[in-house]
């Protein structure tokens, strides 16, 4: 509250920590998150490793996932120490996480330089319309305090705009959510999906 007055914070990006993360996931196999759909643009790989190991895999990819979306949420244990070739944007816990950063080497240079192109998108798109984030949210907002008849509730809320397969909009944390890049950019229809999630939070 400012002066007792709610007020609400909405980060909107395409963060290449996310996008890698999530590139990995897809060139590891991992299902997990099983309701997010795939990134587009990245052919399918297969996957010769035992059970044991891709469980094991996918555990350690799943906290390393908690941990970028929600790094204040999801601390770890031990100290992160960064992967060789993947610049600032992999951390991962000095112990525990070794099947995964074996499993992650091989595909360094093409996971950052696909999360690179998929940022520069987003912010070269975003810069040609400078305003137009804050309104979609902004009308959202009045709209949910008409309905409701009150101020809406004080809240965070941060916004991954990703290339994925299907169009739709998915929490990926607790106070995260992923919509697709084409959704986003239909202001109707981003509009009739963002209401249920300001509804959720204000």
């Amino acid at each position: 509250m400012v002066g007792g007055t709610p007020e609400w914070v909405i980060r909107e990006d395409a963060g290449q920590p996310v996008i890698l993360a999530l590139y990995l996931r897809q060139v590891l196999g991992i299902r997990s998150p099983d309701e997010l759909p795939h990134l587009r643009g990245i052919p399918p790989r297969t996957i010769d490793r035992d059970e044991q190991t891709q469980s094991l895999l996918e555990r350690q990819w799943r906290e390393y996932w908690a941990m970028t979306v929600e790094p204040q949420a999801h601390p770890s244990q031990v100290p992160l120490d960064l992967v060789d070739g993947f610049e600032t944007l992999v951390a991962l816990p000095v112990e525990g996480a070794e099947v995964l950063r074996e499993a992650i080497a091989p595909h360094a240079v093409e996971a950052v330089a696909y999360s690179q192109s998929v940022n520069a998108r987003y912010a070269k798109d975003a810069a040609a319309k400078p305003g137009v984030s804050y309104r979609a949210y902004a009308s959202a907002i009045a709209e949910h305090e008409r309905q409701v008849g009150r101020r809406a509730h004080s809240f965070e809320l941060n916004v991954q705009v990703l290339p994925l397969t299907q169009r739709g909009v998915w929490w990926i944390g607790s106070l995260t959510i992923a919509v697709t890049d084409g959704l986003r950019g239909d202001v109707v229809a981003f509009d009739a999906a963002i209401h249920p999630i300001i509804a959720e939070l204000a």
